[in-house]
């Protein structure tokens, strides 16, 4: 027994990545440096790929800056080693002062967030002079993203002021401008840093009464820019709230005036991680990097004890200090369902008295309507996870999981690693705080389509049950009483082709990240042929779901109808949406007199089913046209045929607005062509 404790320290010592994974178990969150030893100890041992991992636990954790530096150390040691993220873009950083710190951290706080970055940094308040010089290393660059990082300082509201409501506007009117550059220069999208109102206010309390006070223009300028950015004339731009972030930590935190004075560093170094991570949120839901999915625990997370032993009524909710800090969680759980967010719960327990509990305790503010998907089972959570994302139809690294239980967050970050996992402290009062910290929810922009994402998601999980008893794919297809809708693109749905276009990847040919105002010019040029599709079936309306965007091109052997994006959203893939959309490309083809349809394929990380597809609705692959749209890109061409054979599970209606011929070639009047668009 002496031999045995006396070996026992000694086997430690060569074990760093197990004393340090030990310490990291030990604690209900794990600390920024606990989580940062292991990535080290990881990264001594080989394994890159767990490393990383914990170097982004780390900065998860925290907000130190050194722990920062060195996890962006790491993650740089090993960056080669792990497969690229599937979105890349080029940023540039123009700041009003120092911003050498921020772009250090920006590249790694991108990768947290799954985009891979290049960074450009201006040089310190030359962020007009850049944007205005054609001749500059800014348009050298050519950046996909401009970061406007800039201060109240360079804000100019200075009382005295005699219209307040003017001075703000022409202020507006001059920060829009360098949006419009970005924009037309570019064609970038932009993130504004919002500013941040100091603390140290000359009227005192009075200056909430004073419309030309500087709190009280800052503030305004602030809405303003807001509102400017939610409008058509804020296409493509979003903003961080630094006013909101300075808040939460504390304003003479968020600034330090020697760093001010001596370096002209607006923020300071405790500060710099924050806004780094936020920055890339920000950017990340920009490109259509955020989550998708919140996958949510249900004993000791969504409400306080053990459903098999304190029984359906037991359960802590509502009443007192825990039952309450339960049901604030609760109501913040369905504030992320409202903007988009889907809710899964994963829960070890029986099925049966879980659903018992949500019909009769009246305390439970979520409901089952609320929940996408529930796996209430006596399987490892690893595995519930991974069917939670296959009955979805997403990726796993589109979900976030939420479990009191250390040990069962660790499972999942073990065996399902492309999963994001929230920590949750000990104390149910601090669930909410620990959430909302967690940044890659972040959206673009909300759309109809985004408040109905739950709905549309339980549509598909109770579609994917009946998949799984029907006889065979063409009766449970030709079952669910599909309906596409085709229509042209226009005001009603741009701002949702844009959505699809910046955040779909699986089914998407091209993966062409288009803007706003690009999408907006498809569907003004005469030249081009746009449609988007919506599909309804007896569950669910799914909302608008696939795009066909293509442009007439005159080639010397006739006119050529190019494809320039082809996607539909992830929720119908597998349903023949795609030869449906095959058939309406054809008719657009022959509206626009083309003989020929000519489509790319530019293959990214997560694009490969959709790779033969071309080829398999009868296309050619085109001679010496490879790798022009990018390296690996294929090039397709096909004569456009008399009539295109679908297998007709479902009914098709395009709009009567939208291009369409029949099968001699002249237009069907409008009301013969709906008829003739249905198809069973």
């Amino acid at each position: 027994m002496d031999h045995v404790d006396a070996a026992e320290p000694r086997e430690r010592d060569e074990d760093p990545v197990g004393r340090a994974l030990a310490v990291v178990s030990a604690q209900q969150v794990p600390t920024q440096r606990a989580c940062l030893d292991l990535a080290r100890a990881l990264s001594g041992a080989g394994d890159a790929r767990r490393a990383v991992q914990w170097a982004f636990a780390s900065i998860d954790a925290g907000e130190d800056f050194a722990g920062w530096l060195a996890a962006a150390r790491l993650w740089q040691r090993h960056r080669a080693d792990l497969p690229a993220p599937a979105r890349r873009a080029r940023v540039a950083v123009l700041g009003s002062y120092t911003t050498t710190q921020l772009t250090s951290l920006l590249p790694l706080a991108c990768a947290r967030a799954g985009v891979d970055v290049e960074v450009y940094e201006c040089g310190y308040g030359l962020y007009r002079q850049e944007l205005l010089d054609p001749t500059s290393g800014l348009h050298e660059f050519a950046p996909d993203v401009v970061v406007l990082a800039v201060d109240a300082a360079e804000v100019d509201l200075h009382p005295p002021v005699a219209d307040p409501g003017a001075a703000v506007e022409a202020e507006v009117a001059r920060w829009t401008s360098l949006w419009d550059l970005a924009r037309e220069r570019f064609g970038a999208r932009v993130v504004q840093h919002g500013v941040v109102v100091p603390p140290d206010e000359p009227l005192g309390h009075l200056a909430a009464r004073v419309p030309g006070s500087r709190s009280s223009l800052l503030r305004r300028f602030s809405e303003r820019l807001g509102e400017v950015a939610a409008s058509p004339a804020g296409q493509g731009v979003a903003l961080v709230d630094c006013e909101r972030l300075a808040s939460d930590v504390g304003k003479r935190t968020w600034t330090d005036p020697r760093y001010v004075h001596a370096a002209k560093q607006a923020v300071s170094l405790a500060c710099v991680p924050l806004l780094a991570r936020h920055t890339a949120a920000v950017l990340a839901a920009q490109l259509g990097a955020s989550r998708k999915c919140l996958v949510l625990d249900l004993d000791g997370t969504l409400w306080g004890g053990v459903l098999g032993e304190v029984g359906v009524h037991g359960i802590t909710l509502g009443t007192g200090a825990a039952g309450e800090a339960y049901s604030a969680f609760q109501r913040y759980v369905l504030a992320l369902k409202d903007k988009g967010v889907v809710l899964a719960i994963c829960s070890k327990n029986d099925e049966e008295l879980v659903r018992e509990v949500f019909a009769q305790n009246p305390d439970l503010l979520v409901s089952l309507d609320d929940v996408a998907v529930l796996k209430a089972s006596w399987q490892d959570k690893p595995t519930a996870v991974r069917s939670i994302a296959a009955t979805l139809g997403i990726g796993e690294d589109a979900l976030v999981f939420v479990d009191d239980n250390p040990a069962e967050r660790e499972a999942v970050r073990e065996l399902v690693p492309a999963v994001d996992v929230v920590p949750l402290p000990t104390e149910p009062a601090g669930y909410v705080a620990a959430l909302a910290r967690y940044p890659f929810f972040e959206t673009d922009a909300l759309t109809a389509e985004d408040a109905a994402r739950t709905e549309q998601y339980r549509a598909r999980a109770l579609a994917a049950r009946e998949r799984d008893s029907a006889g065979s794919l063409e009766d449970y297809l030709g079952g669910l009483g599909m309906r596409a809708e085709v229509a042209p693109l226009g005001p009603a749905n741009v701002a949702r082709v844009a959505q699809l276009l910046g955040k779909t990847n699986q089914f998407n040919l091209t993966t062409r990240r288009h803007s706003l105002a690009d999408v907006e010019s498809f569907a003004v040029d005469p030249d081009r042929c746009a449609q988007v599709v919506r599909l309804r079936d007896r569950f669910a309306d799914h909302g608008v779901v696939g795009v066909l965007l293509a442009r007439r091109v005159q080639d010397p052997s006739g006119p050529v109808l190019e494809v320039d994006s082809w996607l539909m959203s992830c929720r119908v893939i597998g349903r023949t949406l795609e030869d449906e959309m095959f058939g309406v490309l054809v008719r657009q083809a022959r509206a626009a007199g083309c003989e020929r349809l000519r489509g790319t394929y530019v293959p990214t990380a997560k694009n490969s089913q959709v790779a033969g597809l071309y080829e398999r609705l009868g296309f050619s692959r085109e001679e010496g046209a490879d790798g022009l749209a990018g390296e690996g890109s294929t090039s397709w061409v096909l004569a456009v045929p008399e009539r295109v054979e679908t297998p007709g599970l479902m009914e098709v209606q395009v709009d009567v607005t939208a291009p369409s011929a029949g099968a001699d070639g002249d237009e069907v009047p409008a009301q013969r062509r709906q008829e003739q668009e249905v198809a069973r």
